[in-house]
């Protein structure tokens, strides 16, 4: 399979293009299951990666844009978020349209009777000038700078991490 042939690659590739961005998708031959795995093809720090961490938020779902070196620390996230706990693959993709592995920032596509995820994007991204999100399937990522990202997700920033010990 290449991305060509994934719509959920398809799908972000639209979202990309609509927004302008100047970046299409990149398909990684061996798949990025882990921020490191993607950051050894990238040839990248693995705090470039900026990964989509999902979590349950009362009925919804709240994602969270953070460096592959960082953890969302859930204290942090602010007041009107609500309890959040962990959201399992189901819960992902019906509030996604995406499968673990493979969550981009944008270009959800919610189940019915389900709310596209409130955004948050962790400030500790802006220490790179290029970071690389997920695109829709483990194989695939897109380039943006962090301003772009945001620009393009619409994510409240936010210091969501825990700086790494």
């Amino acid at each position: 399979m290449t991305e060509s042939d994934h719509p959920a690659v398809a799908r972000v590739r639209a979202a990309l293009q609509a927004a302008g961005h100047p970046h299409e998708p990149r398909w990684l031959p061996e798949g990025a299951h882990t921020a490191a795995d993607a950051a050894a093809q990238l040839g990248v720090p693995v705090g470039a990666i900026a990964k989509s961490v999902v979590m349950r938020a009362g009925d919804g779902a709240v994602l969270c844009i953070t460096a592959g070196d960082r953890r969302v620390a859930p204290q942090r996230l602010p007041a009107d978020v609500g309890s959040v706990g962990r959201a399992d693959a189901d819960a992902v993709r019906r509030h996604t349209g995406f499968a673990i592995g493979g969550v981009s920032p944008l270009g959800h596509l919610p189940a019915a009777g389900c709310t596209a995820p409130q955004l948050l994007m962790d400030e500790s991204l802006w220490r790179f000038d290029t970071v690389w999100a997920a695109a829709g399937h483990p194989h695939a990522v897109f380039a943006a700078s962090p301003d772009a990202l945001q620009r393009l997700t619409g994510a409240r920033v936010l210091p969501l991490s825990d700086d790494p010990a």
